[in-house]
């Protein structure tokens, strides 16, 4: 049977406030209902699927050796997407792929993880807001 789509991302932190809040005031997710596990945790969403789920640790987990570079979202509203990414003060990077449909956004959440953010050429950036190209 293949895989149909991908279902969310699993984040385990102990900056769990920080990380909620980049993921909700930055990419604009919902944060919303979670099962009542018996660890501490926040369940971000994008409509209705929740996508982030960050799972609270008291040890903040090392990074050495990671395997993952990084995970991505298609967004709309560039430019309101960079305000919000610089008045959380996250330093990110533009790009446009090869082929020139998509303009993407890196940056990294509270605890280092590499984001990526997709938007379509077609939505176009203030040019004061972009930063790599």
């Amino acid at each position: 049977m293949p895989v149909s789509s991908l279902d969310h991302i699993n984040i385990r932190t102990e900056n769990l406030k920080k990380m909620t809040e980049f993921y909700a005031k930055v990419l604009g997710m919902t944060n919303g209902k979670r099962p009542a596990f018996k660890f501490g945790g926040a369940w971000l969403y994008c409509g209705n699927r929740a996508v982030v789920h960050l799972v609270e640790v008291k040890k903040q987990p090392q990074a050495k050796n990671v395997r993952l570079e990084h995970f991505a979202f298609k967004a709309n509203d560039i430019n309101g997407t960079l305000k919000k990414l610089q008045k959380f003060g996250t330093d990110y990077e533009t790009r446009i792929v090869p082929g020139g449909k998509i303009r993407q956004v890196h940056a990294h959440d509270p605890d280092g993880n590499h984001v990526e953010i997709a938007f379509s050429t077609r939505d176009e950036p203030n040019p004061k807001l972009l930063r790599g190209e």
